[in-house]
Order: structure tokens, then C-alpha cells, then sequence
């Protein structure tokens, strides 16, 4: 893929981010403010989301699901009746390290209870999402390579095709000891809030 079509699918991602959450914060009568309060993320930053005028990273968008109670994926999917989820093909948001691509598959509803994603974990690295919101239960296969998954203290080693599920409401982290990619499928799904 060139620059020129990550730079369009940038400012795609960016645009549809910004109007979902504009709609969502309108639904629940909220400011700007008090998103910003609720999220930690500056009234500044999304104000310039909400306007397409910035493409949040990973992080960012984390908080602001966590914030609203929410999957990820009701602000970065379209809304649409059939869906066919392509590798490499969809939106994607990369962590602030640039360790971790995630790619949002579907959502069951408007705002989804569950949530599905692809992962690519560059070599070497670690991605660390910390703690979800209360009662986010969260499933992991590795399509290709490993991974060591931290929860608190203590480690997993998963090797391709191996799953884990846990309560994802607890710091964890992603850590690709290998010098090749891995691929991880995840599952999420959410309590109503």
C-alpha cells in the first residue's frame, strides 16, 4: 500500500471516528468538557476528533471506549448490514509505539457487546492496553507465531493456535519475544454498563 492510500484511509478513519463520537457524546447529552473529564483525554483533542481534524492513536481511543463504556469497535466500524472483513483491508489504529496494529472486525449491535479484532504484534515488542472497563472478559488465539501475555504479575506463553480468555478489567500486556510478526485474533465482550 503507498503513502498516498494510508494517508486517504487515515483521514477516512479520522472522519468516521470524529462524526461517531460527536453522535454518541450528543446522545448522552454530554459536553465537551465532560467527555474530556470522563475520558482523560483533553477537551482540545476531541474537539479536533470530532472535526476529522486529527487521527487518534490507539491509546486515545482506548481511553475514550473506556470512558463511554464502550467497544472500540462502535468507533471505528461503519455501520453497515453485511460485512466482510478482509485482512489488511479495513480500518486499522496502531499504538503509540508503533508495536501493535489492530484491525477492528465486526460488533454485534449499534454499540456493540462484543467485539472482534485482528493483531499484528511487530517482533520484539510489547503492546500494553492496561485495564479495560469493568467486566470486559477478553479471548485471545494466536493465528501465527507467539506470545507471552502478561496479566499483573504473571505470564502466559501461547503459540500458534493456543487461546486464553480472561477478565481484561486487570492491567495486561502483549509481548512478542520472536523475530517475526504474530497475528492475534481477540474477542471482547462487554457487560451493559
Amino acid at each position: 500500500m503507498d503513502r498516498t492510500q494510508n494517508n486517504n484511509d487515515a483521514a477516512k478513519l479520522a472522519k468516521q471516528v470524529g462524526e461517531t463520537l460527536r453522535g454518541m457524546r450528543r446522545e448522552r447529552g454530554l459536553s465537551l468538557q465532560e467527555l474530556a473529564d470522563i475520558t482523560d483525554v483533553s477537551k482540545l483533542t476531541l474537539g479536533n476528533i470530532e472535526r476529522g481534524e486529527a487521527n487518534p492513536s490507539l491509546s486515545v481511543i482506548w481511553k475514550i471506549a473506556n470512558g463511554l463504556k464502550m467497544p472500540i469497535s462502535a468507533l471505528m466500524n461503519e455501520k453497515q448490514d453485511i460485512i466482510l472483513a478482509r485482512k489488511n483491508s479495513g480500518n486499522k489504529v496502531i499504538s503509540a509505539n508503533e508495536a501493535c496494529t489492530l484491525e477492528p472486525m465486526f460488533d454485534t449491535t449499534h454499540y456493540g457487546s462484543v467485539e472482534i479484532h485482528r493483531a499484528f504484534l511487530q517482533p520484539h515488542s510489547e503492546y500494553a492496553p492496561g485495564a479495560h472497563q469493568v467486566g470486559v472478559i477478553e479471548y485471545v488465539t494466536v493465528m501465527k507465531g507467539e506470545v507471552h501475555i502478561k496479566i499483573q504479575d504473571e505470564y502466559y506463553h501461547l503459540h500458534e493456535y493456543d487461546s486464553m480468555k480472561f477478565n481484561a478489567d486487570q492491567h495486561h500486556a502483549y509481548l512478542n519475544p520472536t523475530d517475526s510478526e504474530t497475528v492475534l485474533h481477540f474477542v471482547m465482550t462487554y457487560t451493559k454498563g
